[in-house]
């Protein structure tokens, strides 16, 4: 495959700007600096290793990066994977190493169909930091303000920021990506450049989610995850409960709740939650022989919201917007950071094909990313519009329908390995939506499950032992 040449006529270099520090921007830069001198402008300082970055508060909490994502990852830095091992990161194969209460029934345990990498989002972040910032063509502008876009509503031509020292500079660009996440401002900046608004939809189910860290118990060291799910179907708040094993020995765990079933930021009610609120009280009592390392940290900016920037007409050349920045989804489906990363490899794609300043390019790349946006979007809002106060467009008939379908589907899936690879492929956005719907799945799905749904959650006699073999922490029984 031939490179689009990476340098404007006269020999001068193309030349992109990425709004963002995070881990949609490191990408971003990822997939573009063989083919332009990159500059990342980022507004906070970011940390040199795994440490919280200012600009992530919801980084406390539970992160799953599932396969779709890792594989995409991997394409743009190969290596990574290793490298996230190498620092502490479990790769865990799906469903094997996962214990999972679904809307239906516990899931079986069957050999790898997928996998995530397990691990905090610090750690996530700060291997991709450390994969892209070194390059000699990738430059990062910390404690930087972007102020604006230049140029008009035909073409992006460059960026308008204020340096730490105050001084405002204009950064001119080829390409300008905004990788800027959920507070990004992309709207207003177009709009002040006469670009027409994008249509935007919102579903907010209310959730609230509060995350702990605990030391794990010893022999724990391969453990699974650890997940009790809501079911949509009842007409109930939704409460869940996950562990995920991350770096140094530990367990991170998540709580969550909709509008009234919401989980609060006390100690004393964390461990109550978890036993006593959600569907089955595993993680309570898992957690209960954990010790606490830290306080309980809560948050409520959980609101699905996706701008259509693809359905923008005359959307203008010279500017691209990906991951948190085009759509946000409830953290509990663990979307954000796959879709950001395939986001990011149809932009290299694009560009490969087309070149950084083709006519039209910023265009296409909009319509591709947003793809992988729509699939996350389906699962996520699709299950949030149906908890109780769910505030967005309700469902439409063959939506209603649809759902139906994949309610019918999730519990054939607890009993037939053939639909769980399927539903586990769409879940770790490896396949899209449509897999759903083959023909062999359509009739499996129609016959049901094949084996009887699980009694009890499917720990193996050593994953018990491992637990509940041991004496509760003192002290540590909270509720």
């Amino acid at each position: 495959m031939n490179r689009p040449a990476s340098t404007r006529p006269g020999g001068a270099p193309r030349r992109a700007v990425v709004i963002g520090g995070g881990m949609a921007g490191m990408l971003a830069a990822a997939a573009l600096r063989a083919y332009a001198d990159v500059t990342v402008v980022e507004r906070d300082a970011l940390p040199d290793g795994p440490e919280p970055r200012k600009g992530v508060p919801q980084a406390r909490h539970a992160h799953l990066l599932w396969s779709g994502g890792a594989r995409a990852m991997e394409d743009l830095l190969p290596g990574v994977t290793e490298a996230w091992l190498a620092a502490g990161a479990r790769r865990i194969a799906l469903p094997t190493g996962l214990v999972s209460l679904q809307p239906h029934g516990w899931l079986r345990r069957w050999p790898e169909m997928q996998f995530m990498i397990a691990c905090s989002r610090d750690l996530l972040e700060s291997v991709i930091r450390a994969q892209v910032s070194p390059g000699p063509r990738t430059t990062v502008m910390e404690r930087t303000e972007l102020l604006g876009l230049e140029g008009g509503a035909s073409r992006v031509t460059g960026v308008r920021v204020r340096m730490p020292e105050g001084e405002e500079r204009v950064l001119e660009a080829d390409l300008v990506v905004d990788a800027s996440g959920r507070g990004s401002r992309a709207t207003s900046w177009l709009d002040a450049l006469g670009v027409p608004q994008a249509p935007m939809e919102e579903v907010d189910s209310g959730l609230a989610y509060a995350s702990r860290i605990f030391r794990a118990p010893e022999g724990t060291e391969d453990y699974p995850v650890v997940n009790v799910q809501p079911d949509a179907a009842q007409p109930v708040p939704a409460r869940s409960a996950t562990i995920v094993p991350i770096e140094g020995g530990r367990w991170l765990v998540t709580l969550s709740g909709t509008r009234g079933g919401q989980p609060t930021g006390s100690a004393e009610e964390f461990a109550a939650f978890a036993r006593d609120d959600v569907r089955h009280p595993l993680v309570g009592e898992l957690i209960a022989r954990a010790e606490p390392l830290t306080d309980v940290v809560v948050t409520r900016s959980t609101v699905n919201r996706r701008r259509f920037f693809e359905k923008v007409k005359d959307w203008p050349d010279g500017f691209v917007a990906l991951g948190d920045a085009v759509a946000t989804y409830n953290p509990i489906y663990g979307h954000g950071m796959s879709v950001a990363a395939q986001g990011a490899v149809a932009l290299r794609e694009h560009v490969v094909e087309y070149g950084l300043t083709a006519p039209g390019l910023a265009r296409r790349v909009q319509r591709a990313v947003s793809r992988p946006v729509a699939t996350a979007w389906e699962l996520a809002t699709s299950t949030d519009i149906r908890y109780p106060g769910a505030i967005g467009k309700q469902p439409s008939g063959a939506q209603k329908l649809l759902g139906r379908y994949v309610n019918r589907l999730m519990l054939t899936a607890t009993g037939r390995p053939l639909v769980a690879k399927e539903f586990l492929g769409v879940v770790t956005l490896s396949a899209p939506i449509t897999a759903l719907l083959k023909p062999e799945i359509a009739l499996a799905v129609l016959r049901g499950p094949r084996r009887p749904p699980l009694t009890e959650p499917p720990l193996t006699n050593e994953e018990r032992d491992a637990v509940f073999g041991a004496p509760e922490p003192s002290g540590t029984r909270e509720g």
